[in-house]
């Protein structure tokens, strides 16, 4: 026995079965590039999902995280904290926002966003706006809220029935959101560009449409970035590139760099409907994670790596639509900034364990869609080493 299959046998003796793991066991990481138990590298352009923005073991990151540690790990909200204050303010500075709220996820960012917007409109009176409109091909997580929020069957089966006041309507159709609205909607729940949907950008006119929509009606928009927000599509906010400011918006992944955190902003007037003992999170912008998305967010902002991620970006799609043309399984190349789908006409699964084995580590957004979502610092020489492992598994699989 390899130890590969020993440590993947201990897993499978105390491990919930939640996960259609690969069968590798990750051991070490840094920049671009992990190691598993037996020593073997990868190129990683999952990077944790979309989490690790500086790539692993930033030395940012590590003397944050090592710095806090040995300072404050936790007390508790009863009581103010400097990171979490100077984070808080950093989100302010640099996005549409007045007031934030820090929790653990982005699953749980969507349900404190969720439970805002009620909350919000019963202190203006209109109880009767209770309705939640989020889009067919979305996802929000994984909570009972957010699997209803999240407009795709293979999420919620087994967990119905499904929390009342949540209507879908097609991603990408003005118009169907125009007939969805009415006196019973509080918001609209939308990713700016769908993850786990597929990598989906949305139309010119779109979100800008939502916006107004929303001033008009007095809904309330919510943009769930958990997947886009900080700098993965080339600008900080993907809202950004449509000017669409939203009401709420809630974050994560990229947030904390690796620890786990979630933050939901909101401008003044929606934020005031949050008073003491409406909502609240343990272990909410502890000053541990809060120390590491300081570190996180600052490095980005003053190494320019927002800026970079739109040009990287244009580098992985000139190679993906290079391998396209070469492809007759690729159907299409899409996405902003560092955030890109390969739509291909079969599952991606076999071409994921194909590149598994060469060394490259990648993702999928739905079955036929590969994502790519490589850490903010990847350079060019890394991205042509996955295109080239790329080219080569399809080949394989195609033969």
């Amino acid at each position: 026995m390899t130890e590969t299959e020993g440590w993947m046998a201990r897993a499978g003796g105390c491990l919930a079965n939640t996960y259609a793991r690969f069968p590798v066991v990750l051991e070490r990481g840094e920049g671009c590039r992990v190691w598993d138990v037996e020593g073997k590298e990868y190129l990683d352009f999952v990077a944790g999902i979309a989490v690790c923005a500086l790539g692993h073991c930033h030395p940012a990151i590590v003397q944050a995280v090592t710095s806090q540690a040995a300072t404050l790990l936790h007390v508790s909200n009863l009581y103010h904290v400097t990171p979490q204050i100077r984070l808080a303010e950093l989100l302010c500075q640099h996005s549409f926002a007045d007031r934030v709220f820090f929790c653990n996820s982005g699953a749980e960012a969507n349900e404190a966003a969720i439970k805002l917007a009620r909350k919000y409109a019963k202190d203006r009176g209109t109880r009767e706006r209770v309705e939640i409109i989020t889009m067919e091909g979305g996802f929000h997580g994984r909570t009972m809220a957010t699997v209803t929020a999240t407009a795709q069957a293979k999420y919620q089966q087994g967990f119905e029935p499904l929390l009342p006041g949540i209507r879908y309507v097609p991603f990408d159709d003005l118009a169907a959101v125009e007939r969805a609205v009415g006196p019973e909607t509080a918001a609209i729940l939308v990713e700016p560009i769908q993850g786990e949907g597929g990598i989906r950008v949305p139309s010119a006119g779109y979100l800008q449409g939502l916006r107004k929509l929303c001033d008009a009606s007095g809904a309330l928009l919510i943009f769930d970035e958990v997947q886009t927000g900080i700098g993965r599509t080339g600008r900080l906010f993907a809202y950004e590139h449509w000017g669409a400011p939203p009401d709420i918006m809630t974050l994560a992944k990229a947030l904390g760099g690796g620890v786990p955190i979630g933050a939901m902003l909101a401008t003044e007037e929606v934020a005031t409907s949050f008073t003491p003992g409406t909502h609240a999170a343990t272990f909410g912008g502890n000053p541990l994670v809060t120390a590491a998305a300081i570190a996180t967010l600052t490095t980005i902002l003053e190494q320019g790596l927002v800026a970079r991620a739109g040009e990287m970006g244009g580098r992985v799609l000139e190679e993906l639509q290079t391998i396209q043309a070469r492809h007759a399984a690729v159907k299409a190349v899409r996405g902003k900034g560092l955030l890109i789908g390969m739509e291909l006409d079969r599952e991606v699964r076999p071409v994921l364990t194909r590149c598994l084995g060469a060394g490259l580590l990648l993702s999928n957004a739905g079955e036929k869609v590969i994502r790519f979502a490589p850490p903010l610092i990847v350079s060019e020489e890394e991205v042509r080493a996955a295109a080239g492992i790329l080219d080569k598994a399809l080949q394989e699989v195609a033969a």
